[in-house]
């Protein structure tokens, strides 16, 4: 694999460690340091000081019948034991993708979003919305700002826009502040991780009527 140059902020990895992302955020963090030695590290860095805290923190008392009430619900089939996804060896989808995901890239129901880019949306929780994307060689993506926080993790491939060049394994962290035109590299199709708090704030009016019906 090749060098990784673009990594996680310590906001999102303290933020990993401490509990505090949205479920999409995780799944792009927790992906992303199964690819990355340098993050993977300083997540152990940062759990091990939420282990300290936590043990100069004062206990708090629970109910009573705490322990009686969740051995009733895991009677009563609350806690139901659900099997393990099955995780594929040398797949693209790294594991802790593939507990989202049921198969590898072709076997995936991509939905065309326009401009040969296809799309496949995670289900997770609401407060943020975390989807695959696949962009074919030499195709760019519309012009956009962001009125959030947008996470992009390549899987596959390569990107570049006005900044810098994405490659495998690399993660770019966009904000308010950043307006691009992202391509896909020629040579494999660029295949993405992407998680956002907010709609994008595409600039042409095309993608910006079509925004409402591809839910980004």
């Amino acid at each position: 694999m090749k060098q990784i140059k673009h990594h996680l902020t310590e906001p999102l990895l303290m933020g990993y460690a401490a509990g505090t992302l949205p479920e999409a955020f995780n799944l792009v963090v927790a992906t992303h340091i199964t690819m990355c030695d340098t993050c993977r590290a300083a997540l152990a860095e940062y759990e091990a000081v939420g282990g300290e805290v936590m043990l100069e923190t004062d206990p708090v008392d629970v109910a009573e019948d705490a322990l009686a009430a969740t051995l009733a619900l895991i009677e009563n089939g609350r806690f139901a034991e659900t099997p393990a996804p099955v995780r594929t060896q040398n797949s693209v989808f790294p594991g802790p993708l593939q507990d989202y995901v049921s198969g590898d890239i072709d076997s995936l129901k991509w939905r065309k979003v326009g401009g040969g880019v296809s799309q496949f949306v995670l289900n997770t929780s609401d407060d943020a919305s975390v989807r695959l994307l696949r962009i074919p060689a030499g195709t760019a993506v519309p012009d956009h700002g962001h009125q959030g926080t947008e996470l992009t993790l390549v899987l596959q491939g390569a990107f570049m826009d006005e900044d810098d060049l994405f490659a495998t394994g690399d993660v770019e962290v966009a904000n308010e502040d950043l307006n691009h035109t992202p391509v896909a590299a020629e040579g494999l199709d660029c295949i993405c991780l992407a998680a956002t708090d907010a709609p994008l704030r595409f600039n042409g009016f095309v993608p910006r009527l079509a925004q409402r019906f591809i839910g980004i």
